[in-house]
């Protein structure tokens, strides 16, 4: 990490006249646990968690180790604190492909080529994909990306159901966004380790269109779903 780098990161605290002293604390406190989590997401980035020393965390935050252990209980702490802000910026950038797409099948591949610039994304693809599982154990994995993306999901599916004349349940919505959401999960990994992503997520666009191109055909057929999960008609 250079100088420029270590200096963009440093707490910087600005006086405030007439801002009590707990205020200005709890300023350089926030200061101080966003300079640990920027440096931690490059370290991270560049070295991989085992790498990363909390030494060389600190160092770069310009903090002791004790300001780090008064925000965070250790590294695996610190590291999932890395992994929210790196799910939610993807999030949100999935989110913001999504604004305005009324038509749900541009909607849907919308989405999908977001989702691929993401999982292309060095931080994504270290923090996330390659190291996230093991550093916070599947379950916790699983919560976390669930939290942060599958509301994404559920967006999409919903809209692409409601394309067709299907009256669908809450229950069996959740179903459709569960299969897909694993299945986005899959090809973001195999995305992420591939010799050339660029040409893997090309691949992985042209498969989930053609399911896409699929549903769009039983929605404008006006199929319906089998073994009664749609209400009778009267």
């Amino acid at each position: 990490m250079n100088k420029s780098t270590v200096s963009r990161l440093v707490p910087k605290v600005p006086g405030v006249p007439g801002v009590p002293g707990a205020s200005r604390r709890a300023q350089y406190s926030a200061s101080t646990k966003r300079a640990l989590i920027d440096v931690a997401e490059e370290l991270f980035t560049e070295n991989g968690y085992a790498a990363a020393s909390l030494d060389a965390i600190v160092a770069g935050a310009r903090v002791t180790k004790g300001a780090l252990y008064h925000h965070f209980s250790g590294k695996q702490a610190l590291f999932e604190a890395v992994f929210e802000r790196v799910e939610s910026d993807a999030s949100r950038s999935i989110q913001k492909a999504l604004k305005g797409k009324r038509d749900p099948w541009e909607k849907a591949r919308a989405g999908l080529r977001a989702f691929l610039d993401v999982v292309q994304e060095p931080r994504y693809r270290r923090i996330v994909i390659q190291e996230g599982p093991s550093v916070l154990g599947y379950e916790r994995y699983r919560e976390q990306e669930e939290r942060s993306t599958f509301a994404n999901v559920v967006d999409i599916v919903r809209s692409v159901l409601n394309a067709g004349t299907w009256e669908l349940d809450e229950a069996m919505l959740q179903t459709f966004a569960r299969i897909f959401f694993g299945a986005m999960s899959s090809a973001g990994e195999s995305v992420s380790s591939a010799e050339d992503p660029i040409e893997a997520a090309a691949r992985v666009e042209t498969a989930i269109g053609f399911i896409l191109a699929g549903f769009r055909v039983l929605a404008d057929s006006g199929v319906r779903l089998p073994n009664g999960f749609e209400p009778d008609e009267d």
